[in-house]
């Protein structure tokens, strides 16, 4: 048995796989085939063993699922899963290789860098850049024509410790990721009031009052204007941008002179909490906001009772009808308009790690190559074709062999893809649009209000780029976070509702620098400076 970690868990842990390897037949890793020089289908079946997360809308069993049905049969390889979901999995994931029960491998792994770089020190997950260029063609085609990814994938030590998904939609600015929080509004509720679309902040607060006041929703359910604060998409930060830098989900915009900035420290962030603040005093904010989970926010919005919502995509909240139109964005009191940028893009360096206790690395990898093949990957990501049970996102056309996006008639783009997407390792290029898939219609749809809308109004030429900070690096970073990052949220939940940004600003200040903010922001910086030098 491969030697698992050094650190101060490695009697625990090696005890347990001592146990395990003395003739357990219920080990959590499968035994070694002695296969070579393998392709698909195998002559005979055998299993591999995988833990996995999956999203509770999808059948409890993944196997259940017609893509990995499809891959069974295309391999000759049975998966025997360990599924969970939500917080479960991680608690389950962290047991598991604490405690010596470790898969063959983890599917949607779901681990930060840091977690990822432990690991990789304890030996727990290994090094595949061997197998990557021995055994995964199909890997090896993205990384040629998008070699890109490559550096993304490589941790400061050189080895890659977990394979990417990897979804492009859309280039630089016109990314479809370059904004996550589009607000809608309700231009229903605009026309019954004879009211403009507002231009300026000044504007937006009228139009909420009126809104407020008139109650088109009726019964005094009417709610101007609805969040889930510090949460992403559905946040209200993107109505900071008229005050100057803006904000966004991790707080961290480049200039156009390439410094980093934190957007909590800018002073335009200050007149952006004064402003809401404002609108709270007029009763135009949900008071939920600050509060409310998911499921909620989706109710209030399906009986139409916002005014103004932000979230990715307007379907899922709504509903893909008239009633709710995008806002641009809005002139601040000096004019000022910026579209901040998110430093989003369809890349996920740990979507699957294989573990140390992996006694069948050629068979494994190759499976996974078959994840990267681009029809597969394309179903991965949004879901398959031909399943007589359910609603299938696609259609295949045979002869030229190409994925082709069927109407969703009315369903939640995001509930059809959780029901039958596997997530997990994928590619999807720009240049497969058009040869292997079609975009879907919603996306088609956000990449057109995103050039429209919102790119002639994105002032940053830059985002902060995926880089693999070092251990040491992260480990920092982490440790400034956890106090950095909960008081940057907790201000700024709690200015809004007692508007007190002005009078406690100079003292937050100090409080930044006592979190050690300062160092956060060199090592920040030092990385963005290595990232864009290579």
């Amino acid at each position: 048995m491969k030697k698992i970690v050094k650190t101060m868990s490695a009697m625990l842990i090696g005890t347990s796989l001592l146990v395990a390897c003395s003739g357990n037949s219920e080990r959590t890793w499968s035994e070694d085939y002695e296969l070579s020089d393998i392709s698909f289908p195998l002559e005979e079946e055998v299993s591999l063993k995988f833990l996995t997360e999956s999203s509770p809308l999808a059948p409890d069993d993944p196997n259940d699922k017609l893509i990995f049905q499809r891959l069974e049969e295309e391999t000759g390889v049975h998966i025997e899963w360990r599924n969970f979901t939500g917080a479960q999995f991680g608690e389950r994931r962290n047991l598991a290789m604490s405690s010596g029960e470790m898969p063959d491998a983890i599917l949607n792994a779901g681990y930060s860098d840091y977690e990822l770089l432990n690991l990789a020190k304890d030996e727990a997950i290994i090094p595949l850049n061997d197998l990557i260029d021995n055994y995964m063609p199909n890997l090896q085609a993205v990384l040629e024509e998008a070699p890109q990814y490559r550096a993304m994938m490589t941790a400061p030590d050189g080895n890659i410790y977990a394979f990417p998904w990897i979804e492009e939609l859309g280039e630089g600015k016109g990314s479809i990721h370059s904004v996550d929080n589009f607000p809608w509004i309700n231009v229903k509720w605009l026309n019954e009031l004879g009211l403009d679309m507002p231009t300026t902040t000044d504007e937006l607060k009228n139009v909420l009052i009126a809104f407020r006041d008139h109650d088109p929703a009726g019964d005094g359910q009417t709610i101007p204007m609805s969040f889930i604060i510090n949460d992403g998409g559905q946040d209200p930060g993107f109505l900071f941008g008229s005050f100057g830098l803006g904000d966004n989900w991790d707080r961290t915009v480049v200039t156009n002179d390439s410094e980093v900035k934190l957007t909590a420290a800018d002073e335009g962030y200050k007149d952006a909490i004064k402003f809401m603040n404002e609108l709270y005093e007029e009763d135009l904010l949900d008071i939920e906001g600050f509060e409310q989970d998911w499921p909620r926010y989706v109710a209030k919005g399906q009986e139409g009772r916002y005014g103004l919502y932000f979230t990715w995509d307007k379907g899922n909240i709504s509903g893909m009808n008239d009633d709710y139109d995008l806002m641009a964005p809005l002139a601040g009191p000096d004019g000022h308009i910026n579209v901040t940028r998110t430093n989003g893009m369809g890349f996920d360096r740990s979507r699957m790690v294989i573990t140390s206790a992996n006694q069948n690395l050629e068979l494994t990898a190759k499976w996974i190559d078959q994840l990267y093949d681009p029809i597969q990957s394309v179903q991965n990501n949004w879901g398959t074709y031909g399943d007589d049970s359910q609603q299938n996102i696609f259609e295949f056309d045979e002869s030229a062999q190409m994925l082709e996006h069927l109407p969703l008639d009315g369903t939640a783009p995001v509930e059809l893809r959780e029901r039958t997407s596997i997530g997990g390792p994928l590619a999807i290029l720009d240049s497969y649009y058009g040869t292997v898939t079609t975009k879907p219609d919603d996306a088609a749809w956000r990449l057109g209000l995103m050039e429209e809308v919102m790119v002639p109004h994105m002032q940053a030429e830059n985002i902060y780029p995926r880089v693999f900070h070092s251990r040491e690096e992260l480990d920092r970073l982490s440790t400034i976070e956890a106090d950095l990052m909960p008081f940057v949220n907790r201000k700024r939940a709690e200015w809004i509702t007692n508007g007190k940004v002005e009078e406690e600003w100079e003292g937050y200040l100090v409080e930044l620098d006592r979190l050690n903010f300062q160092e956060w922001l060199e090592i920040k910086q030092a990385g963005y400076d290595r990232s864009t030098e290579e």
